[in-house]
């Protein structure tokens, strides 16, 4: 009896490590906060995005930056494992707030803000990355799968990507 049990449990535990991977929100995670500049940080369901972005577009114009808009939610544990990151390693976020302003966009059950998200292309997982010109216009989309390193990401991928679709230098 216990013979034929044991495939099942090998694909429940396939479906849990495919499930943790962020692919879509299902019930926040019991550890998600997993500290507190991550939590206050975070994504906001009844933020309105089509104003936010006309916001930092202003603010991308006026300090010559690009738009990063990070798109995930609460639920995430992947976008709690980035906000970590970048609270511990200072060069790297250093260079993305010179590079960029970012702009969180909430996908969640409570709002999958799915009317301004259709004007970019499909979202393979979470968080994802939207690389947009000052003027707000789009130029990149990311996956933040590539950035990974462990539970973590990996500074010199996270550095390259800010080296490559940050603001150009001006001659």
């Amino acid at each position: 009896m216990i013979r034929k049990r044991w495939p099942a449990l090998l694909l429940l535990g396939l479906l849990a490590a495919a499930c943790a991977a962020c692919e879509e929100p299902t019930q926040p995670a019991p550890d998600a906060a997993t500290s507190t500049e991550a939590a206050s940080a975070g994504y906001d369901p009844t933020a309105d995005p089509f104003l936010d972005l006309q916001q930092t577009v202003s603010e991308a114009t006026s300090s010559d930056r690009r738009i990063l808009l990070e798109v995930g939610g609460e639920w995430c544990i992947w976008c709690h494992y980035w906000e970590d990151f970048l609270a511990v390693d200072a060069a790297v976020k250093e260079a993305l707030t010179r590079a960029f302003v970012v702009l969180k966009v909430d996908y969640s059950p409570e709002n999958d803000n799915s009317e301004f998200l259709s004007q970019y292309p499909e979202i393979p997982g979470y968080p994802h990355f939207f690389v947009l010109d000052t003027d707000g216009s789009f130029l990149h989309s990311q996956g933040t799968a590539v950035l990974e390193l462990g539970e973590s990401y990996e500074p010199k991928k996270v550095l390259e990507f800010i080296r490559q679709w940050g603001p150009k230098p001006t001659a």
